[in-house]
């Protein structure tokens, strides 16, 4: 009787400890979106950020979800409603918290977040994913309850159908997280008439097989390939000055005459504003001041940024381009370097940034040019940009 009730004991022992370890491998999963009304969702898509006016947004799209009876569908016009080229959704852990609530969830012990997404038609790009950085308010000042990290994954192209994405977060500080998933979109990357994704399953969990990311970055390294190209990276968000949305237009889908591949970038400038100046940058993430940390380019190694560049009608003078410079927050560039001025042709020209001995370990301002009316035509300027690269 003994040796049964030891063997009964021994078995109720095994199964607690089995028990134990199922409800710890449980755990290990921390939902984001599962289906609309799902007790076990977190996190709100509360923080739409740039053109915003572009979105349209509902969790409970019933047409083919990856799993489950609902997705999420987000169509996005791309016609810069509010003149920045981009938008964005924050999935916050309170309603409309930039920071400024204490409402942050302990992530600790996992180590990826994993997403299913698909396109409409296949071909439409999520610029940037995103984990945590919640760091600064939307007009730049300092918040009381930060984001912990900040860890970016894309841009990714997708297709018609459902595949399964993740972003690595092996040895990230996940102890505090108000910004659970964040994703951007670009109109740059984005066809005439926009683009429609759908997102599902989204979830943290751990992965006891997956490795620490090392960053590398590969040259040639884009600042604009060609419209939509993956290569691509910064955003031409840095307008200046507060004016220039009177004085700019911006165009980096122009078609007509590219120096390669399908498309250029067809900027013009008339002194509407009557500042007198302006320029921009093509910044990392749009609209990066130096405010957003961790947020740079490691791009030691590069010898030299080069571009093509013309005029429309020739005689156009651009008084600076620009590596960097950014020096006005608390993440800003680690250097700056510039040539000009440049009296540009109607042909394409090549042009040189000699970045030898330059310190490139954190760029936020990829590329930049300014100029101003007092050497131009009084009546404005049009000039066109492309092919512009970090080379070793």
């Amino acid at each position: 009787m003994r040796k049964v009730l030891g063997l009964l004991l021994v078995a109720l022992m095994v199964c607690g400890i089995s028990m134990a370890a199922e409800e710890k491998k449980a755990e290990k999963v921390f939902d984001v979106y599962t289906d609309k009304g799902a007790t076990s969702n977190h996190f709100i898509p509360s923080g739409w950020m740039g053109d915003y006016g572009d979105l349209k947004f509902t969790d409970q799209d019933t047409q083919s979800p990856a799993s489950g009876s609902t997705d999420i569908k987000i169509e996005y016009s791309a016609k810069k409603s509010q003149g920045n080229g981009w938008t964005g959704i924050y999935w916050q852990s309170s309603q409309n918290n930039w920071g400024t609530k204490d409402t942050g969830v302990d992530l600790t012990g996992f180590n990826k977040l994993v997403f299913k997404a698909k396109g409409k038609n296949g071909g439409e790009v999520i610029t940037l994913v995103k984990v945590g950085g919640i760091t600064k308010t939307p007009s730049g000042d300092a918040v009381a309850f930060p984001d912990s990290t900040s860890v970016e994954y894309g841009p990714i192209k997708l297709t018609k159908d459902w595949q399964e994405y993740s972003v690595n977060l092996v040895d990230k500080d996940l102890h505090y997280i108000n910004g659970g998933l964040c994703i951007i979109l670009n109109a740059d990357q984005v066809g005439p008439d926009g683009e429609t994704i759908y997102l599902d399953d989204i979830h943290y969990t751990y992965d006891p097989t997956l490795k620490k990311e090392e960053a590398k970055i590969n040259f040639p390294f884009y600042v604009y390939a060609d419209a939509g190209s993956l290569d691509n990276h910064f955003v031409p968000s840095g307008w200046m000055p507060a004016t220039a949305a009177k004085d700019l237009k911006l165009d980096t889908k122009w078609k007509n005459l590219p120096f390669s591949g399908d498309s250029c970038i067809r900027i013009e400038y008339k002194n509407n504003s009557g500042t007198r100046w302006a320029g921009m940058y093509w910044q990392q993430p749009a609209n990066n001041w130096g405010n957003v940390p961790n947020a740079g380019y490691n791009l030691q190694g590069a010898t030299k940024l080069t571009f093509w560049a013309r005029g429309d009608k020739g005689g156009e003078v651009i008084n600076e381009f620009k590596v960097g410079g950014i020096s006005s927050g608390e993440y800003i560039d680690s250097d700056s370097v510039s040539i000009g001025p440049v009296q540009l042709s109607k042909d394409w020209t090549q042009y040189t940034i000699d970045l030898k001995g330059k310190d490139l370990s954190y760029i936020i301002g990829g590329f930049c040019w300014a100029t101003n009316i007092d050497v131009n035509d009084p009546e404005g300027i049009v000039f066109y940009l492309d092919d512009i690269k970090y080379e070793k």
